[in-house]
């Protein structure tokens, strides 16, 4: 199971390319960046949360350790490729980068890595209700 989540990670990853591009093409155009920002990540949380809920009720988590082992792999790779391809292919500095962990700044991105790791556990543990 712990590998069918792993390989899901990939699904997330274009749902943020797309909700990235939602927030590109359409929001920034409406909001200021900031704002644009804060409204994608809560968008990306529940386009998310709704793919691990249906996933869930497809392949369930058999266990909370299982749960919490998947949210951490997605949070290594979604770190691992923010930082990898954000630097060495985008080409960002890492100051540009590590500013989106800026809570006082208003940057959330750091919320979403915190729901990427409990969003496993959590759908494990509302499908057992």
């Amino acid at each position: 199971m712990v590998l069918r989540y792993t390989l899901a990670w990939f699904a997330l990853a274009l749902i943020a390319i797309i909700n990235g591009t939602l927030r590109e093409f359409g929001i920034e155009r409406v909001v200021a960046e900031l704002a644009a920002h804060q409204i994608s990540t809560l968008t990306l949380m529940i386009f998310s949360g709704v793919f691990v809920w249906f996933m869930h009720r497809i392949w369930p988590l058999e266990s909370s350790k299982q749960a919490w082992t998947v949210g951490a792999i997605w949070l290594l790779m979604t770190v691992l490729f923010e930082f990898g391809f954000g630097h060495f292919v985008a080409g960002h500095p890492w100051s540009r980068l590590l500013a989106n962990y800026d809570l006082l700044a208003g940057r959330v991105w750091a919320l979403f890595l915190l729901w990427l790791l409990l969003l496993p556990w959590l759908a494990f543990k509302i499908g057992k209700i």
